[in-house]
């Protein structure tokens, strides 16, 4: 009896051949959009110690409490004792690499991107997954306004990179430590009255982390904390002047926005500025981007105060949102010539030939199963090949072969299969490109 088929785990997805265009197409916006910002790449570890999360995102948040994939490493290891935990987001892991390797000692501000995996034990639905993928920025070294404003202008360049319409940035700032501990004993004071209809996990942060009370997903304590009183109302001067000023940035920038006092954000380390670009078009999970400034995590984790801040964007929901806007993709790149082959010496003679191709960076196949004709022609079709080609006996005799047009109106040209077999069909390959972008008659009269 046959054992039954293992399936991926529930929350993660495969992205098969077929749809990778999509991701190279996101992939290459968030890249080409954060290189011209002055962001340079970086890339951290899969997993870290349990204990940078739990001391920079907070061990009152959801992310710590319930839904972090963490391990304890055995004996066998060398390091009994240990827990390590698979990254639920990007920011934590970049300011301890940021601080390990020195970089904060080498010109400042540091402007860094990624684009990685992360995982969260969450209920699955559209838009969230238990393994995601993030694209995030961050920047140390400047405490200024401007800093915000350039972070939130990368994020809508993106956005609009990606064809994006009807989105609206929220931005609203929380304050530093000093003014936020009024702020919080005001929460406090509002929220004791209706603690007894709260639910559990509210209870707890009632006393560790007010603050996480206006994010509650709770029905009855989301209507509670809709009369709450208002960060923005408890700002000190410091903060205030530091919101104003981001304002009159963003509004020189031509980027509209909409002040929120209720965005909070998810995660501990937040400080002063905080934002979420926001769309309606992906259901509940309508964040397309967020995030803010964390000017206390670095000196946190290393001793060493240093301001920072930067946004995360998750790669899932932009592609949903793009597709649910209709918004355009890159071409799928396809095979450009499949070179099929009749007899030994055709094989032979169209596999040297691919190699030669490949080598100038033509995608090119050719026939390893052994198909008849009739089958290799089905087959370039199929995997939408460009031109294609046939070598016989014949062909090699006479050195040349009809080059066919696998998705125009061309009739088939003689092409020599000689040392400038290459640059002929190179030039070819060009032709077609300037065809497909409205050069009517360019393959045709090369041809």
């Amino acid at each position: 009896m046959a054992q039954p088929m293992i399936q991926k785990p529930n929350g993660t997805r495969d992205v098969i051949p077929s749809q990778m265009y999509k991701w190279n197409t996101v992939e290459a916006i968030v890249k080409a959009q954060a290189e011209a910002y002055g962001f340079k790449e970086i890339r951290f570890p899969t997993f870290e110690d349990t204990g940078l999360f739990v001391r920079s995102v907070g061990d009152t948040t959801d992310v710590v409490q319930k839904e972090m994939y963490s391990v304890t490493a055995t004996e066998r290891t060398g390091e009994q004792g240990t827990s390590y935990t698979l990254r639920p987001e990007g920011t934590a892991g970049t300011m301890r690499a940021l601080i390990e390797n020195g970089l904060l000692n080498e010109g400042l501000p540091q402007k860094l991107f990624y684009v990685i995996s992360c995982f969260r034990h969450e209920k699955p639905q559209a838009g969230r997954l238990r393994e995601f993928h993030q694209f995030g920025v961050e920047m140390a070294g400047t405490q200024d306004p401007r800093a915000d404003a350039e972070v939130i202008a990368l994020g809508k360049s993106i956005l609009d990179m990606a064809g994006l319409k009807n989105i609206t940035l929220n931005i609203n700032s929380i304050g530093c430590p000093e003014c936020r501990a009024k702020y919080q004993q005001a929460l406090r004071d509002y929220f004791k009255p209706h603690l007894d209809k709260m639910c559990d996990t509210c209870h707890s942060r009632y006393e560790k982390n007010p603050l996480r009370l206006l994010d509650c997903k709770s029905e009855i304590c989301s209507e509670i904390a809709g009369d709450a009183p208002v960060i923005l109302d408890y700002l000190c001067e410091e903060c205030g002047t530091h919101f104003e000023s981001l304002k009159k940035y963003l509004t020189a920038m031509g980027i509209e926005f909409t002040v929120n006092p209720r965005i909070v954000r998810g995660l501990d380390y937040y400080t002063k500025t905080v934002f979420e670009f926001i769309s309606n078009d992906i259901g509940s999970q309508g964040t397309v981007c967020g995030g803010g400034r964390y000017d206390g995590l670095i000196g946190q984790l290393s001793g060493k105060p240093c301001p920072a801040l930067g946004f995360g964007m998750g790669l899932e929901r932009l592609i949903l949102t793009m597709e649910n806007q209709g918004a355009d993709f890159a071409d799928e790149e396809t095979c450009d010539i499949y070179i099929g082959s009749m007899g030994e010496a055709g094989a032979v003679k169209a596999m040297q030939l691919c190699r030669e191709l490949r080598a100038d960076g033509v995608r090119a196949e050719c026939d390893v199963v052994g198909r008849s004709v009739r089958a290799q022609m089905k087959y370039a079709d199929k995997i939408g090949a460009k031109f294609s080609v046939m070598i016989g006996d014949s062909e090699l005799e006479s050195g040349t072969a009809k080059l066919k047009d696998m998705q125009g109106k061309s009739e088939p040209a003689d092409i020599t299969l000689g040392e400038d077999f290459g640059s002929v069909f190179n030039a070819m390959l060009i032709a077609k490109q300037l065809e497909a972008e409205g050069l009517d008659g360019a393959l045709t009269e090369l041809l």
